[in-house]
């Protein structure tokens, strides 16, 4: 094998453009998702503390945020709604006239080439704060698959290019598969939150989504996180059940998982760089700690290198703009 100085690998470092010839790793806008929150009300936009530069919009500024985001280059979004009531059966979830079925209706009109994909869960939509319906102190599972069937074709019908369960109920995605194709929509995919970790990372969703539990916390459901190969059973569980691509959340935290899952599986691979990794990096960029182009795009970097096919990100749109 040959060596110093023979072999120099700085010679390739030399420039920034000898750098991007031999990029191993690049970031496409193709391969991203921008997460929206959607909240009642006409002209409504709502600045979230914990989330710089994300809000929770009314109908009409949401479709002007998603058509702005898809001139640069955005290619598709993921819907959360906030509801004008919760109730301790979720119905605004799969309300025909919800809040996330009219954005679904709206956007299909205003931005027809935006992927429109939706997260398809109970707790935004519950007064309890649960991903699933509640009796005491328990979550019940067999009971809520009933109403993630429904608020799933309740999206499809609205116009929802794939519908995203992130309850981590056991058995959700045949659920979801068999009522979608009981209505007709055998043709939408189901892209699951397969690998979802109860994580300290979510905490500025929680404010985002208004979704914090009111008791207890979400660990009976969502994945314990010294746990890599239960991760590749609940993938390879939905894979059979159904499901047309898989995601691990978080992200960064969790690159071993999708590592994992990407040699062990062929399916699209989402990962979604949760609030609290884009968070830190925002709130150490304003005290002047690091730089927040530089630190983001490294991120984002590693996930896609771990494996990761799509992003779910909130710096897709600045993505845009750097890119």
């Amino acid at each position: 094998m040959a060596s110093f100085p023979v072999t120099r690998l700085r010679r390739f470092r030399r420039t920034a453009a000898l750098r991007g010839l031999v990029s191993e790793t690049r970031l496409s806008l193709d391969d991203f998702v921008y997460p929206l929150f959607v909240c009642p009300g006409e002209g409504v936009e709502k600045p979230l503390e914990g989330l710089p530069g994300i809000g929770q919009r009314s109908v009409d500024l949401l479709c002007d945020e998603a058509e702005g985001a898809h001139r640069l280059g955005v290619p598709a979004v993921l819907l959360f709604g906030i509801p004008e009531e919760k109730d301790e059966v979720a119905s605004g979830a799969y309300d025909d006239d919800g809040i996330v079925q009219r954005s679904l209706r709206a956007l299909s009109e205003r931005v027809p080439d935006l992927v429109l994909l939706t997260d398809v869960c109970l707790c935004e939509y519950t007064s309890h704060g649960h991903c699933g319906l509640v009796e005491g102190d328990e979550i019940l599972n067999d009971v809520t698959l009933e109403l993630l069937g429904r608020t799933a074709v309740s999206h499809a019908e609205a116009g929802a290019d794939a519908v995203c369960p992130s309850d981590m109920m056991d058995g959700r995605v045949a659920a979801l598969r068999g009522a979608l194709d009981a209505e007709g929509f055998e043709q939408v995919p189901i892209v699951s939150y397969a690998a979802k970790y109860a994580s300290a990372f979510y905490g500025p969703f929680r404010e985002a989504a208004e979704s914090a539990p009111a008791f207890g916390d979400r660990r009976s459901y969502q994945m314990d996180p010294p746990n890599v190969r239960e991760a590749i059973r609940e993938c390879e569980l939905d894979l059979e059940e159904g499901a047309d691509a898989i995601m691990v959340k978080p992200a960064l935290p969790y690159l071993d998982v999708i590592r994992a899952a990407r040699e062990r599986f062929d399916a699209p691979l989402f990962a979604y760089n949760v609030s609290g990794e884009y968070a830190m990096v925002k709130g150490a960029a304003a005290r002047g700690w690091l730089d927040e182009r530089r630190a983001a795009v490294e991120s984002l970097l590693a996930i896609k290198r771990a494996g990761a096919d799509v992003i779910v990100s909130y710096w897709a749109r600045e993505l845009a703009e750097w890119l």
